[in-house]
């Protein structure tokens, strides 16, 4: 195993190495795995504001769905379990899986579209990739086939500590915020606060996107940070902000490894430093904070109303505070 640094004191397991030049074969077969999973809960879900109906969640042992319902209002899920390396389709009692292994997207796209079809779901989905310049529709590609186990725990091992640390980021604020998801067009783990405010319309597009696609996603001001894997190196932690106002790239910011890329528009900080720092979590959150309050302080937020320092029981866990009343638990 490729490892930073002899003296990193967190764990391996927690914030693993994830070169991408390592797997970035497994990487693109994934992300476009995702995609027709995703793509069946678009097809499935109604449309939430900013699409918050079409991302992946993570799970405590993959990444799910979560509940979706057929045409006659039964309610199934789709997950992908990276422990034994399945993905399970749960239509209430029933259950079909299917292995996670070397194989084409268009072997795993033919049996996805099958189980649903066996379970009475309708798999009618719009069968080209999207975000992903020259893609290959999912029923025609014979190209991605690559599936490395290691390199995949290792990826949702990341996805679970970034998780945590994205949820205990996004508990200050008390305006309008999305969840910590997965969007399956950039394979980006995400979480977006707003201030409130409509947005000029976003006129830049991606592959293979209707410019509906960002208009939605972009209607009102937003602060938004997560993980793509996308970046050289090991990926990297990102945070930018649209509109983006005026400095906002030349803001100080931390922790010293955290820069401005120009080319994307937005703050970075690699992988490989979080993991590599002594208290991963404490720069981490230091990147999320320094790079929000650069975007609301000279957006002009009203960060006062958005903002809340949690109470001092949540800091310290319920069980320690005991009960909140004076009956006892």
């Amino acid at each position: 195993m490729t490892t930073r640094s002899d003296h990193r004191p967190q764990s391996l397991r927690d914030w693993p190495p994830l070169p991408v030049d390592e797997w970035a074969d497994t990487r693109d077969t994934l992300q476009l795995w995702t995609q027709i999973v995703g793509k069946v809960r678009l097809a499935h879900s109604p449309l939430e504001n900013h699409w918050w109906n079409v991302p992946l969640y993570v799970t405590a042992r993959g990444l799910t769905t979560s509940l979706m319902w057929t045409a006659d209002r039964r309610g199934f899920q789709i997950d992908f379990d990276f422990v034994e390396h399945q993905v399970h389709i749960d239509a209430e009692r029933d259950r079909r899986s299917m292995a996670l292994e070397p194989r084409s997207v268009a072997s795993f796209y033919a049996e996805l579209v099958a189980n649903l079809e066996a379970l009475g779901i309708d798999p009618r989905v719009w069968t080209m990739p999207v975000e992903i310049p020259g893609a290959i529709p999912f029923d025609e590609d014979d190209v991605h086939t690559s599936y490395s186990r290691e390199h995949v725990e290792r990826f949702w091992r990341l996805l679970v500590s970034s998780s945590q640390v994205l949820h205990e980021f996004r508990a200050g604020f008390v305006g309008k915020a999305s969840p910590v998801h997965l969007f399956w067009g950039g394979l980006d783990l995400a979480t977006t606060r707003f201030s409130g405010r409509r947005a000029p319309a976003h006129t830049a597009g991606a592959p293979h996107c209707g410019p509906h696609v960002m208009l939605e996603a972009y209607s009102h001001e937003v602060s938004s940070a997560g993980y793509w894997p996308g970046a050289p190196g090991e990926g990297a932690f990102y945070s930018y902000a649209y509109p983006e106002p005026d400095g906002f790239g030349r803001a100080a910011v931390r922790p010293a490894a955290a820069r401005y890329d120009g080319g994307l528009g937005e703050f970075v900080l690699p992988y490989e430093a979080v993991g590599a720092a002594p208290n991963p979590r404490r720069d981490l959150l230091e990147f999320l904070n320094s790079t929000y309050q650069a975007a609301a302080d000279l957006g002009g937020w009203d960060r006062g109303a958005l903002e809340r320092v949690l109470p001092t029981w949540t800091r310290d866990g319920v069980a320690a505070a005991g009960p909140l009343s004076g009956d006892a638990a």
